[in-house]
């Protein structure tokens, strides 16, 4: 499922209309056009062309997750699910963030920079992380560029995984935001 709205993120958005909201199951038709979709499941490590049952099972533990260490919410646009961010390795005041835009032809747009910041907002006011971790790809100039927008700081390059089809260097950066 393509989106056929325009996405007026770059100039004169109203950003307030990026939320960060819990999963539903009810979210799984989203997710299934997302997995129909080539590019995005090659840049996040989905698999091609995936079995809808097992990506229903996949969806159903995503929103049923009880892990004290991991948080997986929803991103909406206009109440519309795009996309998904998560809280991993909690630990004190310490977390990694990590987003996913579900639909690629809406990539670029600034929507990651903004669900990154309510995400990392959420985690400040709500769990009491000021530390934050990231991870990705040398060739994902787009997600280097966003977290290096927002402040993060590259801090090591340890490891090396496939992304979009050629192994890529990994890049870890980190940002301390104030309580």
């Amino acid at each position: 499922m393509k989106l056929e709205r325009t996405w007026p993120i770059e100039n004169g958005m109203n950003k307030e209309a990026i939320t960060i909201r819990p999963l539903h199951i009810d979210d799984y038709e989203t997710v299934l056009s997302w997995s129909k979709d080539d590019l995005f499941c090659s840049a996040n490590g989905w698999e091609l062309n995936r079995n809808e049952e097992e990506l229903y099972e996949w969806w159903n533990r995503c929103v049923h997750n009880k892990a004290a260490n991991f948080i997986r919410m929803g991103i909406e646009f206009d109440g519309e699910l795009i996309g998904y961010a998560d809280l991993a390795k909690i630990e004190g005041h310490s977390a990694e963030i990590g987003i996913a835009i579900g639909d690629s032809s809406i990539w670029g747009k600034g929507i990651g920079y903004h669900a990154t910041l309510r995400l990392m907002n959420y985690a400040t006011s709500k769990l009491g992380i000021t530390d934050f971790i990231a991870e990705t790809h040398e060739t994902n100039i787009r997600s280097r560029k966003m977290l290096q927008n927002q402040g993060f700081v590259e801090t090591s390059r340890i490891g090396s995984e496939e992304y979009m089809g050629e192994k890529s260097q990994l890049i870890q950066y980190k940002l301390t935001k104030n309580a």
